[in-house]
């Protein structure tokens, strides 16, 4: 039951994206080729949404629902590991035609191919939990 809101969130998530063509192929061709602004809009206003929930924690010292205090640790300065993390990441984005999360919506939608992208996705995950301690971090 507690998981319950999660899932409506979820659920109303995937609804918002695909309604607003955030996880249509088409939009993301458009963006990769610098033909259209509604991507960058979308990603844009989540980054300032990002930022402005971030410093409304940590300026009130917000409290999670078991009444912890929510610390948000400093991320350590090693450019190489953003480097080639969102270089991979940009490379499996422009081939898919989706990044990660909308492969769940599109997959509800009834696009059945991203089923071959799902499985992909997973193995890859696995195989960075195998090697992930030898990865520079």
């Amino acid at each position: 039951m507690r998981m319950s809101r999660y899932i409506i969130v979820g659920i109303l998530l995937g609804f918002i994206l695909y309604k607003s063509e955030a996880v249509s192929w088409f939009r993301i061709y458009e963006m990769f080729r610098f033909q259209s602004f509604h991507m960058f809009g979308i990603i844009g206003s989540a980054v300032v949404a990002g930022i402005l929930a971030v410093q409304l924690i940590k300026r009130k010292e917000m409290k999670n629902v078991l009444g912890k205090k929510i610390t948000i640790k400093d991320k350590a300065k090693t450019y190489p590991r953003y480097l080639i993390g969102g270089i991979i990441f940009g490379m499996g984005w422009a081939l898919a035609g989706a990044c990660p999360a909308p492969m769940f919506i599109l997959l509800g939608a009834g696009h059945t191919v991203f089923f071959v992208y799902f499985v992909a996705a997973m193995t890859g995950t696995f195989i960075y939990g195998l090697l992930r301690k030898r990865l520079p971090h």
